[in-house]
């Protein structure tokens, strides 16, 4: 589920719709938290699908560790990629804002994170190098993402968490424990998923 404080908004003919923040949505706040209403796809079932569904399907949605669709019921899944993402993903099954997104501001995810089945181009992007997002981008920019959400997670105990009762019951004694500095984050890399070898 997407924080309460976003809407989704129509871009341009290009990109399409994305997800907006209405209220500032400051550094630390869960933005999207995976709920029961979400839907865990098998990749073979993925395969028996109609050519339009099929396509619907892996449009829409990212690959987990496991190598499962996550298919998003709510807007959640129009959220745009950006390579200065203004949302960090963490291994708790949510992700947190990045920094303090502020009200109009797009809220984006680093696709590098989602295990892209194919290498996805992307537009131009100010203070980077990169142009694709490549399936193994996990690999390359782990600790990049772990020192962000490392970063978020300072805040989390000190911002409103509208999301916080939705939070996964297998993550809250882990969380709860890495609150209190007791345990080390999960290192994102762990959300790779290494496709079977194809001979």
């Amino acid at each position: 589920m997407m924080h309460p404080d976003t809407e989704l908004r129509f871009i341009n003919d290009q990109i399409g719709y994305g997800v907006f923040a209405t209220k500032c949505i400051p550094k630390g706040t869960i933005v999207w938290v995976m709920d029961d209403l979400d839907q865990v796809l098998d990749p073979a079932f993925v395969e028996t699908l109609d050519p339009l569904r099929k396509q619907d399907v892996q449009k829409y949605s990212f690959k987990n560790q496991f190598g499962k669709y996550i298919l998003c019921w709510d807007k959640s899944r129009y959220v745009n990629h950006s390579f200065h993402a203004t949302c960090v993903a963490t291994m708790y099954d949510m992700e947190l804002a990045a920094r303090d997104i502020q009200p109009g501001e797009e809220l984006t995810d680093d696709y590098g994170t989602l295990n892209l089945d194919e290498p996805l181009d992307c537009f131009p992007e100010e203070g980077t190098n990169r142009s694709r997002v490549m399936p193994d981008d996990l690999l390359r920019y782990y600790r990049q993402w772990d020192e962000i959400a490392a970063g978020a997670f300072e805040h989390f105990n000190h911002v409103e968490q509208p999301l916080k009762h939705l939070i996964r019951p297998e993550h809250q004694k882990k969380l709860h424990a890495i609150l209190e500095h007791h345990i080390p984050l999960d290192s994102v890399i762990q959300l790779y998923y290494r496709p079977p070898s194809r001979k």
